[in-house]
């Protein structure tokens, strides 16, 4: 059973490395691509219940909301690498 919670308190360290300042990973790009996965998830489930006949209620205003973050997210991760971004040691 030791290996297991070892397992398990390796991956809870590094889940908290992603919220220090010094890391390898670009926070505004995994938010930006979780936002396009949730708008993956409205289409398919969308495409799903269609196909059953039923339709999907999905208020206009909360998929807009996912693509502005989808986009926001993305356009400020780009415009950082372009106008210098994290310096490179």
């Amino acid at each position: 059973m030791s290996k297991f919670t070892n397992y398990i308190k390796q991956k809870l360290m590094s889940f908290r490395d992603i919220f220090k300042d010094e890391n390898d990973i670009n926070e505004k790009s995994v938010v930006g691509f979780g936002s396009f996965l949730v708008m993956v998830l409205f289409a398919l489930v969308d495409i799903v219940t269609g196909v059953y006949g039923k339709e999907l209620h999905i208020q206009e205003y909360i998929y807009n909301s996912f693509v502005i973050i989808a986009l926001g997210s993305f356009g400020i991760a780009e415009a950082g690498k372009i106008f210098g971004g994290k310096k490179e040691k």
